[in-house]
């Protein structure tokens, strides 16, 4: 079992990317400091939050 959370990760998604995604989101990482799935969450989170806005 890992550490406690209040928000708990239990969902798995597999996605295929391209050559040209992965760089970016190599890139990305690299000047974070966050791991892939920190940066596909807040790419998630941008998209969701423009649409929200959108649909106002």
């Amino acid at each position: 079992m890992g550490r406690p959370t209040d928000d708990p990760k239990t969902n798995q998604y597999r996605v295929r990317l391209s050559d040209k995604d992965l760089n970016m989101l190599n890139f990305c990482c690299e000047n974070t400091g966050l791991p892939k799935s920190d940066i596909i969450r807040r790419g998630i989170e941008t998209v969701y939050n423009e649409l929200q806005v959108k649909k106002e």
